[in-house]
């Protein structure tokens, strides 16, 4: 399974589509019964480790795409341990991780209509024909969660695709911007293998599914069982508790999204309560609550 082999070479990149663009100092692999690609760097493999990688998967011939020069140097420097690119120790930057579902658009336009929403000049690369990254240095104001999310509607609407960013923390410009990017990478691609189509993804809408994901089974058992059985005996009550602490509690927000009346939600709530002894309103209580959500959701899949 490719992605075993993530935590051998440290500066590989799994990729859930056909990579178009790679980089030129990167092999890329092909597994066909998990229909999974994996670029490792050249400068990590030797002879012998090569040989037996291209008899257990298929070593993948494709053009590399020409990049401008700057573009280049992010592109080696984020994934294929290149030399960074020449910025100021503390030039505030972020990445704006994107990924398009749907094959009618054709990368030029679509990276010219992404630049038309952007105030400041950009930098895009791409790590697949569907996938890639904007490199937005602050100079003025970032675009907010809802310009990112109108931009997202718009394109969706023009190319007849979809569309999801995950959007990343501001971080200066240093050598660990390459580990903070792989970080965010790895959050993204766990958000499309695992969660619901989203346009709009972030570490702190992701990260809580990622940890349940990676809890020992151990600790997943130790939450509470009576949760797990009213969900299976009630999926109605899974889907409203849950969608109510998505909306921070607010029932008026939930109850309008549900199309339900008030008096329902509020019913629901107090039976969830009366059947578990767990209260919502309480901050521990909430997350305990949350977190078996999250279980539960997996469990399900």
């Amino acid at each position: 399974m490719l992605r075993k082999l993530l935590s051998i070479y440290k500066n590989s990149t799994l990729f859930p589509g056909r990579p178009t663009h790679p980089s030129e100092l990167v092999y890329m692999f092909y597994d066909e019964i998990e229909n999974e690609w994996i670029g490792i760097p050249k400068a990590e493999l030797g002879e012998k480790e090569l040989t037996l990688l291209k008899t257990l998967y298929e070593l993948v011939e494709i053009q590399p795409v020409s990049f401008s020069r700057i573009g280049k140097t992010w592109s080696e420097f984020l994934l294929s341990d290149g030399t960074p690119p020449i910025y100021k120790d503390d030039t505030p930057l972020r990445f704006i991780h994107f990924n398009i579902t749907g094959d009618n658009h054709h990368q030029e336009e679509m990276e010219s209509a992404l630049k038309g929403f952007f105030s400041e000049e950009i930098i895009i690369i791409w790590e697949s024909k569907n996938r890639g990254i904007v490199i937005e240095e602050k100079k003025q104001i970032f675009l907010s969660d809802e310009e990112l999310l109108s931009m997202a509607e718009t394109l969706e609407s023009d190319f007849y695709v979809k569309i999801s960013f995950f959007i990343g923390k501001l971080n200066l410009f240093s050598i660990q911007l390459r580990s903070k990017f792989k970080q965010e990478q790895e959050y993204f691609s766990f958000a499309i293998a695992y969660l619901g189509f989203s346009n709009i993804l972030s570490f702190e809408r992701v990260f809580p599914s990622y940890l349940a994901r990676h809890l020992p089974d151990e600790l997943q058992q130790k939450i509470n069982q009576e949760i797990f059985e009213l969900f299976l005996n009630d999926t109605e009550m899974f889907s409203t508790i849950k969608f109510f602490l998505e909306q921070n509690l607010n029932a008026s927000m939930t109850a309008k999204k549900l199309y339900i009346h008030r008096n329902t939600l509020q019913y629901r709530i107090d039976k969830f309560t009366e059947k578990t002894g767990i209260g919502l309103k309480d901050f521990y209580g909430a997350f305990t609550v949350f977190l078996a959500c999250l279980l539960f959701e997996q469990q399900k899949k």
